[in-house]
C-alpha cells in the first residue's frame, strides 16, 4: 500500500465526492471548518501531494477547465486503486494508533535549558492561549448545533476540543507544581543527576 499522509488520506477523500482542482480542495476544506485538523495553508502541499499520487495512479487528469480571466486548471479525479487505497489508509488509522512526534513534549522533554520561573511563565502563557482555543471551539460547535450540523460531521472537532481540556488541566496543573516548589530544578541538582545517571550507564 503507498505511504499514509494525512493530507494525501483528504485529498483522496475529496475527490470520491467529485472531480475538482486543487484551489477546489484547499476552499471545500475551509469552508466545513476540516482545516483544523488538515493543514491546506500552503497550497503547494497540496500540489505536491497531488504530484504524488499522481505517480502513485491513486489520481489522474480529469480535465483542464479555463474560468475566465484565470490561469487554467487542472482537475483531478480519483481512481478505483486510490478509492481503494483511502478505505486502507482510514481503517489503519481509526484502529491503530499512530506513534506520532509532536513538538510540545519535545520541549517538555528539555524543560530544564529554562529556570523554573521562566518555565512556568512560558506554561502560563501556553495556558492563556489554551483557554482562547478553547472558546474558538465552543463557539465553531455551538455554531454547528445551530445549524443542525450531524454529529458525523462534527467527530474531529470533538476530538480536538476533548484533547484540548485535557492538556489545559494538565498544564495548569504542572504550573501549580512550579508555583508550590513541588516541580522544582537547579543547576547543581541537575548536574548531580547527571552523574548519577552516567554511573549507572553499563557502558
Amino acid at each position: 500500500m503507498p505511504k499514509f499522509s494525512p493530507l494525501a488520506l483528504a485529498v483522496l477523500a475529496m475527490l470520491t465526492e467529485a472531480p475538482m482542482h486543487v484551489y477546489r480542495i484547499q476552499q471545500l476544506i475551509k469552508l466545513r471548518g476540516k482545516d483544523d485538523v488538515i493543514n491546506v495553508r500552503q497550497r503547494n502541499s497540496l500540489y505536491q501531494t497531488l504530484d504524488r499520487l499522481l505517480r502513485e495512479r491513486l489520481v489522474v487528469v480529469h480535465e483542464t477547465e479555463r474560468d475566465g480571466m484565470f490561469p487554467e486548471r487542472t482537475v483531478y479525479a480519483v481512481t478505483e486503486a486510490g478509492r481503494s487505497t483511502a478505505r486502507g489508509w482510514l481503517r489503519e488509522q481509526l484502529a491503530q494508533p499512530a506513534r506520532e512526534y509532536p513538538a510540545f513534549p519535545v520541549a517538555l522533554s528539555v524543560l530544564p535549558l529554562l529556570s523554573v520561573d521562566d518555565a512556568r511563565r512560558q506554561l502560563e502563557a501556553r495556558i492563556t492561549a489554551l483557554e482562547a482555543e478553547l472558546e474558538r471551539l465552543d463557539a465553531a460547535r455551538n455554531a454547528a448545533l445551530a445549524l443542525q450540523i450531524p454529529r458525523l460531521f462534527l467527530l474531529e472537532s470533538e476530538l480536538l476540543q476533548a484533547s484540548v481540556e485535557t492538556e489545559l488541566d494538565w498544564v495548569r496543573s504542572v504550573v501549580a507544581h512550579l508555583k508550590a516548589g513541588a516541580l522544582t530544578w537547579s543547576e547543581a541538582w541537575l548536574k548531580d543527576v547527571a552523574e548519577r545517571l552516567a554511573a549507572s550507564d553499563p557502558d
